[in-house]
């Protein structure tokens, strides 16, 4: 077991100043002091005190003042353009004249804080999902967060060889052992799965690199690192200590806050931020990027481990929070066929409701890939998702490129290992025989559904509808109405009631087939 950490004898007084209410001016009241495994954190009423602690890490190292003062600096530098609401400025604490400490004052620096505005803590995400699911709403907010944090990253094209999945695999594993015990037989086979599946992938993350997928990420983007400000969803506390480590491949990054979401049982919200996040970000790369999920997500995990493991030992906490992230990371790499479901069906039936519902249970995590004929209709004209479309975007010849988009999309990711629900009217009999022969030719398991409704159904849903993508009204379902559908062999279901007893009947119907999880 690894010794816990004594505090710094060098940082003992400034620990006893910053706990106090001096440094927060007059009615700072109570005073908490947050402790992990690398920085001290002091929250007062309004205003908040960060300090390194004084430690050396094999991946970490804070045990001079330099060192730490470097790591508030470029903490600010990295963490003040997302989130300035709650990044002040770096701060002096001195030992004045008369011995005396003092933030900010004229004698000569014993310590460097990071300044900080307090926000409310039940509004960091980790301590929200504990207590209810994300919104839709705010699943989708919380992916284009992350959408524009990574659009505003710096490329290398040229990444640290540290920061290679490979060097960073290996570091853990050879620390996970010795900080976990009793788990080395697990972490022996986690290790060698991920050695082979690494060097497998090789070639795709040298692509991937080729093509400006990797960058200066957050590093650290997990649900701890994320508060709702003002109901925006806001990174902060990005990876500051080693640049090679948070330089890596957006979807490395984005894996933690999936993997995260994961393991605390939301596995819905998850799903739909990974799929918003693959919408908004159009890079048919990504696609082809899903193969190396599962090893980025297992990862992930083993690393929350080896972090959970070290912060019980400064924080005398169990171990077994760490060991079920090890759990975790091995079922990430459990190996199965993928999946292609089909939800069908005139205008109002409630495919894209159904579709919803059924991604997060199929396929490896997190969950299917849901691509959408009304979201790719509205990325081909490069508009919004609640943008209205004119007449003519409706036409044949554009129908015919959002079906071929479909198709293009569903195939990559399902080459890639990963499965797709793929939702659309699909109204002609080409249209269906193409998805099933994308499914052989794939070696997908397949199932479709067609999803019936009356009439006045329908045209009660479509009528009702706000905030949606779909452009279609209740004109539209008159007309849909009298489509020749030709011979249908799809697996009808009878959509006319809620969407609980459609889904219930569709999964029934799945569990025959290609059996969800």
């Amino acid at each position: 077991m690894t010794k816990k950490p004594e505090i710094s004898d060098g940082q003992r007084d400034v620990i006893a100043f910053l706990s106090c209410a001096e440094p927060y001016q007059a009615a700072a009241g109570r005073v908490a002091r947050i402790d992990t495994h690398g920085a001290y954190v002091f929250v007062g009423a309004h205003d908040v005190f960060k300090i390194k602690r004084a430690v050396r890490y094999p991946y970490m190292d804070f045990s001079t003042l330099a060192r730490r003062r470097a790591a508030c600096v470029r903490e600010m530098e990295i963490n003040a353009p997302h989130a300035p609401s709650i990044y002040k400025g770096v701060v002096a604490i001195t030992r004045e004249a008369d011995g005396q400490l003092a933030v900010g004052g004229a004698g000569e620096p014993v310590e460097w804080a990071v300044h900080m505005a307090r926000f409310v803590e039940e509004d960091v995400l980790a301590n929200r999902v504990g207590l209810q699911a994300l919104t839709v709403a705010e699943a989708k907010a919380l992916a284009d967060a992350v959408v524009a944090l990574h659009a505003g990253a710096e490329v290398a094209f040229s990444p640290p060889e540290r920061s290679s999945i490979a060097r960073i695999a290996k570091d853990v594993f050879a620390a996970l052992p010795t900080v976990l015990g009793g788990r080395a037989a697990d972490v022996a086979k986690l290790a060698g799965e991920m050695a082979r599946r690494i060097a497998d992938l090789t070639p795709l993350l040298d692509r991937r690199t080729r093509a400006g997928c990797v960058r200066r990420c957050h590093g650290d983007l997990h649900l701890g690192n994320i508060v709702l400000i003002d109901g925006v969803p806001t990174p902060f506390d990005a990876l500051e200590f080693d640049e090679d480590l948070a330089t890596v491949d957006v979807l490395y990054d984005l894996a933690f806050l999936l993997m995260d979401l994961d393991h605390r049982g939301q596995r819905a919200t998850a799903n739909a931020v990974f799929n918003r996040y693959s919408w908004r970000r159009q890079d048919d790369g990504d696609l082809e990027g899903l193969s190396a999920m599962p090893v980025y997500l297992a990862l992930r995990a083993a690393i929350r481990a080896m972090v959970g493991a070290q912060r019980a030992v400064v924080t005398v906490a169990g171990l077994e929070p760490a060991r079920a992230y090890l759990q975790r990371a091995l079922s990430y790499l459990d190996d199965r066929r993928p999946d292609l479901v089909v939800t069908a069906g005139l205008s109002g039936s409630g495919k894209s409701t159904l579709a919803e519902a059924l991604a997060p249970m199929l396929g490896r995590a997190p969950g299917a890939l849901h691509v959408r004929s009304d979201l790719e209709r509205k990325a081909l004209f490069g508009v919004g998702e609640f943008d209205r479309l004119p007449d003519a975007a409706y036409g044949a010849d554009v129908t015919a490129r959002v079906y071929a988009r479909l198709l293009a999309k569903s195939e990559a990711a399902l080459r890639a290992g990963h499965s797709v629900i793929a939702d659309a009217v699909h109204a002609q009999p080409s249209e269906r025989a193409e998805m099933a022969a994308l499914a052989q030719r794939t070696g997908a398991r397949f199932a479709a559904f067609w999803l019936d409704a009356p009439l006045g159904v329908l045209l009660q849903r479509v009528g009702a509808r706000k905030c949606d993508a779909s452009d279609a009204t209740p004109q539209v379902v008159e007309l849909q109405i009298a489509y020749d559908l030709g011979d249908l062999e799809w697996t009808r279901l009878d959509a006319s009631g809620t969407p609980e007893e459609t889904l219930r009947t569709a999964m029934s119907h799945l569990h025959a087939s290609i059996d969800p999880r």
